[in-house]
């Protein structure tokens, strides 16, 4: 198969999708039907619920839903087979993620712009949303301890055994480091000039491309910084302290635009690059029953999470988004299209990953090693063996483009995380909230509480191992994607509108995940059996357990919600 022609096939199903499926959606649901504000409007106060125009909302959505998801899932699933991955990728997109990316968001803001365990409290029991914020909680600090060690990974110096920087070696990360540095501060003067000096979007936008342009011109010459991983970890930590409390206006909603315009980059220069390199998937098998990663099902649909559907989009766009969403009808361009054009992204990393092994079969001892390599890599010999002399600056640009991914997941992941714990003390039911509460609630909804608890958390964990349990973010994610499905399954069913469009993929993740979670179990127990397991082991067979008993629990109060409401039909 020709990686372009297998492009031009995928793009031509997503918008044939997206125009016809989600046009259904939005005639099944009532989207925009009422013609009321949204929470964004009637619940503003200037830090979490502030409208946001359409294109500012959309690089906030996208950046953050996108993280390294779309890249490393297809690159470690590869051995399944290109068709394998792009058939989930495509019928997952448009049936799965989108639908759930899509509901998730619009429930929110039918709900006041409250996250999915509120929606699970109102829809279901203040139980069941109690084990769904604390599963929640939990998966988002792994999250922000991934994400933290791979911007910190992308930024620190590589050193001799003697102790000293290797610069040579060290000055592509510093390189991305003093970007990412500048990339912060140009935001921050971008919201200003948007929110308070009311700047025209479009000479904002300019402004701010230009922006970029110049800071990246300064960091490829001028990176003067070389510090450790380890150092570059608190740097994070303290980053995303300051993001997870300050207004969104400021920060989230800004850079979140700007670092869309990295991306949109990167998929042109991706295009491009297929367009050029017309590269041959032969490299890649067509579909792989057995590779050494284990069997087709249930490892694909785990491993390929965001490119098809996540749980952690449902985070977003209950999370942040729907705080943000100015008018209902940008619902389905925002998360539904948004979902879209992340499968557009992993159907390019699958033609980079077909590409970089093919570069590695001719070239063994410059072989491409590791997701960021054989991505920035694949994509950069694609236009560099055609026009020579380009590989070093494109490499650098994707590398910080995936950087900027990461870090944009991160500081997003960590407000999330804020949202969950504060609400996890709350009883909505009662109209609680921070102000209005005494004692331990007062200080534990507190959001510079949450927050410092989530940072010291995510940051600890990413120092010491969190590698050790990371085999169960899949599972995990994917569970969360499940309970996402069935939240707004539940409300769609109680107001009276069809939800049989979530029932197939809710009860498939359900599955895909109870069964990947038994495999990884079994197999966590046989290494303890074996002897010399450190805690990696048995934190993932216990919590395993636990996962499969929280799946369990959920999908029976959520199957008697439903069925209570087609006997009351």
């Amino acid at each position: 198969m020709n990686g372009l022609l297998l492009l031009i096939i995928s793009v031509a199903v997503l918008v044939c999708g997206y125009v016809f499926y989600g046009r259904w959606l939005c005639k099944q649901w009532g989207v925009g039907e009422n013609d009321k504000p949204t929470p964004a409007h009637t619940m503003e106060d200037g830090v979490d619920y502030v409208p946001a125009k359409a294109p500012i909302l959309m690089g906030h959505h996208f950046s953050s839903i996108a993280g390294a998801g779309p890249i490393t899932g297809p690159i470690n699933a590869a051995g399944f087979g290109w068709l394998a991955c792009t058939l989930w990728i495509l019928i997952g997109g448009i049936f799965f993620g989108g639908v759930h990316d899509f509901g998730a968001l619009f429930a929110s803001v039918r709900h006041g712009g409250k996250s999915i365990g509120e929606i699970i409290s109102t829809n279901m029991s203040k139980r069941a949303k109690m084990l769904f914020l604390v599963f929640a909680y939990l998966t988002l600090i792994l999250v922000v301890a991934a994400f933290a060690s791979i911007v910190a990974g992308t930024f620190g110096a590589t050193f001799t055994e003697a102790g000293a920087v290797d610069y040579a070696a060290s000055e592509a990360n510093a390189r991305v480091a003093m970007v990412s540095l500048l990339f912060i501060l140009i935001a921050i003067v971008f919201g200003f000039l948007v929110y308070r000096r009311n700047a025209p979007m479009s000479v904002a936008s300019v402004i701010g491309v230009i922006a970029i342009v110049v800071i990246i011109a300064i960091g490829m010459n001028f990176h003067p910084i070389y510090l450790s991983a380890s150092a570059w970890m608190w740097i994070c930590g303290i980053y995303i302290a300051i993001a997870s409390v300050t207004p969104v206006w400021i920060l989230l909603q800004p850079r979140d635009y700007l670092s869309s315009f990295l991306l949109y980059a990167m998929l042109a220069l991706a295009v491009v690059g297929v367009f050029l390199a017309h590269p041959s998937m032969s490299s890649l098998p067509a579909i792989e029953m057995s590779p050494a990663a284990g069997p087709i099902f249930p490892v694909l649909f785990t491993t390929i999470a965001c490119g098809a559907i996540s749980g952690f989009h449902s985070l977003v766009s209950s999370g942040t988004t729907s705080k943000q969403l100015d008018k209902e009808t940008d619902a389905k361009p925002i998360a539904y299209g948004g979902m879209l054009l992340e499968c557009v992204l992993a159907i390019l990393t699958l033609c980079a990953v077909a590409y970089a092994f093919s570069w590695n079969a001719a070239n063994p001892d410059s072989a491409l090693k590791g997701a960021t390599a054989i991505f920035g890599g694949g994509l950069a010999h694609m236009i560099d063996d055609t026009i020579p002399g380009t590989y070093n600056i494109l490499y650098t640009l994707l590398v910080l483009t995936y950087s900027a991914f990461c870090l944009t997941s991160l500081d997003t992941a960590t407000r999330l995380a804020r949202f969950m714990f504060q609400e996890f003390w709350l009883d909505g039911s009662k109209g609680e909230t921070p102000e209005n509460v005494t004692g331990y609630k007062k200080i534990l909804s507190n959001m510079y509480v949450s927050t410092a608890i989530t940072v010291v958390l995510g940051v600890v964990l990413g120092l010491n191992g969190y590698e050790k349990i990371w085999a169960l973010f899949g599972s995990a994610n994917q569970l969360l994607a499940a309970l996402g499905l069935l939240a707004v399954a539940t409300w769609l069913g109680n107001v009276g509108k069809n939800n049989k469009m979530f029932l197939i993929p809710m009860f498939f993740m359900l599955v895909v995940t109870i069964a990947s979670l038994i495999i990884n179990t079994v197999k966590q127990v046989g290494l303890i059996s074996a002897g010399g397991a450190d805690w990696g082991p048995y934190v993932q067979a216990v919590l395993g357990v636990l996962l499969v008993v929280l799946a369990v629990i959920l999908a029976i109060e959520g199957m008697a919600t439903i069925s209570k409401q087609k006997q009351r039909a």
